[in-house]
């Protein structure tokens, strides 16, 4: 079948729609290659969200590229680290490199059309960063250059950022790059369970930073973070809770006193002095040290 211009344009805004659904619906951001390409229909009509095999997927009845797929053993050394990403062209013997899939990869870039980029993260699990657009073809060298955060292209050409710009924009995308790893990595170590209440329904998990996001020194090691609810997550933030170095959770003295309902008496006030259940692995446990810090600022707030 052969989509129209329009349509394809369409398949690729719903397409983006579909996968927000999904990651709401399963709770998660890993999809499995089988799952994504059997699942997805328009019009009644199934389409695969990617290649089964190969990196550039071009479905049948499209003039471009729909998806690329950044496997954790590929060929190529592409790149996923600035505000710009580098994603090579297929290369076959005996092939020239501006053939093959690589024709509607470029016709792509040409056009501006959005794609998906899938970045495996476990064998066969894959995360979808969408949309993405094509900034640079370079057909010599054989790779495009890839912006994944279409805000960066409100300020002009990504290829030629200001250092004030690249510093904002390589932030930008280090944020949106990590945070769907993160959650995926967190949520694995803490087997779905929120660490101080035990709720098991991923749909309702959140990956909680120790050293917040916004800090100079917040990484994304698992052991920076912890899997909460979000009762429980947006309670830590505020400071509302605090854990300290030995997993035990305080509650603020104020909320203790408060006279309220059962989400305040059994969702806050009664989990004062429990423990946090924690990750089997050491390396994935709370990193004490930063669980201090971030203890200080709440008992700070209470003085």
């Amino acid at each position: 079948m052969k989509w129209t211009s329009a349509e394809q344009l369409d398949i690729r805004r719903d397409i983006f729609s579909w996968l927000e659904d999904q990651e709401v619906t399963l709770g998660g951001y890993e999809f499995r290659r089988g799952f994504l390409n059997s699942a997805y229909k328009f019009r009644d009509q199934a389409i695969s969200l990617m290649d089964r095999q190969n990196g550039i997927w071009n479905p049948k009845g499209f003039d471009s590229t729909l998806s690329i797929t950044k496997t954790l053993d590929g060929p190529y050394a592409d790149q996923l680290g600035g505000a710009v990403q580098k994603y090579s062209y297929e290369r076959l013997p005996n092939r020239p490199l501006v053939g093959g899939r690589n024709i509607k990869l470029r016709t792509a870039a040409a056009s501006g059309v959005p794609l998906v980029l899938f970045e495996e993260v476990r064998t066969s699990l894959y995360i979808p960063h969408y949309p993405v657009y094509i900034a640079r073809d370079d057909p010599k060298r054989g790779y495009v250059e890839i912006v994944l955060d279409e805000s960066l292209r409100l300020l002009g050409d990504p290829l030629q950022f200001a250092e004030r710009q690249r510093r904002y924009a390589e932030r930008v995308v280090q944020v949106r790059l990590h945070q769907k790893s993160f959650r995926s990595r967190v949520l694995r170590a803490y087997k779905a369970r929120c660490a101080v209440c035990g709720l098991a329904h991923a749909e309702l998990l959140d990956a909680a930073h120790i050293t917040p996001d916004g800090w100079e020194d917040s990484t994304t090691d698992v052991a920076n973070g912890l899997a909460l609810c979000k009762l429980h997550h947006a309670a830590y933030d505020c400071g509302l809770i605090g854990i300290d170095p030995g997993y035990r959770v305080h509650v603020r003295q104020d909320v203790r006193n408060e006279e309220g309902g059962l989400m305040l008496r059994f969702g806050l006030q009664e989990i004062a002095g429990c423990i946090l259940e924690v990750p089997r692995r050491i390396v994935d446990r709370p990193d004490p040290n930063r669980l201090q810090i971030r203890f200080d600022y709440f008992s700070a707030s209470r003085e």
